[in-house]
């Protein structure tokens, strides 16, 4: 599985397959299984029907990139008063 660039994880989803989130780790598809069986997988998984998802918001800290895409976020309506 290839790694994926920092443009390819930042342009992501809210919530992302499993397998995408390995690779934007660096993590094979066994190891990334292996990973979730034994609750060691580096971020928290969601487990929906047979499906798992990964929050996008998580990989990207992991990988320090939140900061740098939180400037890029719309103000809050809170913030704009």
């Amino acid at each position: 599985m290839t790694p994926m660039t920092i443009d390819e994880v930042e342009r992501l989803p809210a919530v992302i397959p499993l397998l995408t989130a390995a690779r934007a780790l660096g993590i094979s598809r066994n190891s990334a299984y292996r990973l979730v069986k034994r609750g060691e997988f580096p971020c928290r998984v969601i487990q929906i029907g047979e499906t798992y998802r990964v929050p996008t918001a998580e990989i990207l800290s992991i990988l320090g990139l939140s900061s740098a895409l939180s400037n890029d976020a719309p103000p809050s309506p809170k913030d704009r008063r």
